[in-house]
């Protein structure tokens, strides 16, 4: 059985809007990643993925998003041995100024460009390579907010 979790890559003024994972997270606490979190059971339901990641935005980082665009998905298996189903979201900043809501799950917010973030060492290959997939979507004509 899979976890599914949503992610979202929100993009405002040339920025990502990046989140320092808190250390008191099981899974890739204390470092940086998108926001988003795991799917709740609802039985039957319409737009799960979309209504999670925004409830997810806004509990984490006190945010609105809008104009969800479908980015990639994976799968990867946490250290506790837990198989998860991840999908990535582009989403463009609607309102409020992100903060650190959610001091359980957030110890910081960053805003990085592209540059910033394919030049950071440090950062895991994968969310770089969900970065760069996003500013494709961003630069292609096609993409309405």
């Amino acid at each position: 059985m899979f976890v599914v979790n949503v992610e979202g890559a929100i993009h405002h003024n040339g920025k990502w809007l990046l989140i320092l994972r808190s250390k008191k997270e099981e899974h890739a606490g204390g470092t940086l990643s998108l926001v988003g979190g795991k799917c709740e059971l609802e039985g039957f339901s319409s737009d799960i993925l979309e209504r999670t990641l925004k409830r997810e935005i806004s509990e984490e980082v006190g945010c609105e998003v809008t104009g969800l665009k479908y980015v990639n998905s994976s799968s990867f298996v946490t250290d506790s041995g837990m198989n998860v189903i991840d999908i990535v979201f582009l989403c463009h900043h609607k309102s409020g100024e992100p903060y650190p809501k959610s001091s359980e799950e957030v110890d910081d917010i960053i805003w990085l460009t592209t540059s910033e973030i394919l030049a950071n060492t440090e950062l895991p290959g994968y969310l770089k390579d969900n970065i760069k997939q996003a500013e494709k979507i961003l630069q292609e004509n096609s993409y309405v907010k």
